[in-house]
């Protein structure tokens, strides 16, 4: 199973069967340009989100010397990382407050039994670092996970959520005034959405099988997801209406499609997907953009076109705040391991 966040260590796996790296890409250089690193000195990094202004990101890494991701904050143009989550626990799923005053991420910091549960994680990793074993991916739902709000320190945190179960994957709507997360509190993973406040809380979908990773579109009336409730693991992208009406699959593949984010100002998704019609081919995970368009209340999927071909993994794609850049995830880095890029974008004429 995937969440918004979880395909981090995805890309780490990906990187197994990844071996050749191309310099140039004819996919690329038509809708990305002058593709720069953005972190490093982490063990890994990515799902990085922008401020309001541009100038900050907030995202998820495993810091040397702890087995679980933080959550970092850094300058766009230089600068340090710098912590933002308790240091402890599995955090993921961070994204910036529409005023810029406040990050929003989940943990699970409060696990009673959180020492075990680090040194039960150290002791894998040192086993398989000794063996050479190389785990399967997958991700913990960890029933201990909750959304919390801070300020841009990451002090003064509020706890958002309070329900036994896997709270995480949220963000805000673009006016503030609500937060799309994802809970497995009714027995398996939903879309939820309550005020920023953490009041309010009212359940979006419930259908069987995982709907996650949603964000909330820049007019506010929609929300895009990815579900397996067509057939288990195969994520498709869905809309659906911030009144719960109005669902409608925007892919329909043999493929796992995930990560899916509007574009602030035109009518525009992007994703990351990957063809699974091959059970003996690797799966090559690339960012694919939609042209979509608003009809009878609905809407409808148009053109799709793919941006990356790069034989790494590139994954968890966000538009600038101002829609001319595109930052992502990739394990293209000179050791293989997953950070962030980020390009200059050319949307299709």
């Amino acid at each position: 199973m995937l969440t918004r966040c979880a395909p981090l260590a995805l890309v780490a796996a990906l990187i197994l069967s990844s071996n050749s790296f191309a310099d140039e890409s004819q996919v690329e250089s038509k809708h990305l340009g002058n593709i720069k690193q953005l972190t490093s000195g982490m063990v890994k990094a990515g799902e990085g989100y922008f401020s309001p202004d541009g100038k900050t990101i907030v995202y998820q890494a495993v810091p040397k010397g702890y087995p679980f991701y933080q959550i970092y904050k850094q300058p766009l143009e230089g600068g340090e990382p710098q912590l933002i989550s308790t240091g402890r626990g599995r955090t993921t799923c961070s994204y910036f407050s529409p005023d810029g005053k406040r990050i929003l991420f989940a943990s699970s910091h409060l696990d009673p039994n959180l020492s075990e549960t680090e040194e039960k994680e150290r002791k894998q990793q040192a086993e398989d670092a000794a063996s050479g074993r190389r785990r399967r991916y997958s991700w913990d739902f960890d029933p201990y996970t909750e959304i919390f709000e801070g300020d841009l320190n990451g002090k003064n945190l509020k706890r958002l959520t309070d329900a036994k179960g896997y709270d995480a994957e949220g963000a805000y709507s673009p006016d503030g005034k609500l937060i799309a997360f994802c809970s497995d509190r009714d027995g398996d993973p939903d879309l939820y959405v309550m005020n920023s406040d953490g009041t309010g809380l009212r359940q979006l979908t419930n259908e069987p099988g995982y709907d996650g990773g949603p964000f909330i579109s820049p007019d506010g009336k929609w929300v895009i997801y990815r579900t397996d409730r067509k057939r288990p693991e195969m994520l498709q992208i869905h809309a659906i209406g911030i009144d719960g009406k109005n669902d409608v699959a925007l892919t329909d593949n043999i493929g796992v499609n995930w990560a899916p984010y509007w574009h602030p100002t035109k009518p525009y998704i992007i994703w990351t997907g990957a063809d699974h019609t091959d059970p003996n081919a690797r799966p090559n995970y690339d960012l694919w953009l939609m042209k979509y368009d608003i009809k009878d209340g609905k809407i409808v999927p148009g053109p799709v076109e793919r941006i990356t071909d790069h034989p790494a993994a590139d994954v968890l794609p966000v538009f600038s705040p101002d829609g001319k850049q595109l930052m992502w995830t990739s394990n293209r880095s000179a050791d293989h391991s997953s950070q962030l890029y980020i390009a200059d974008l050319n949307l299709p004429e």
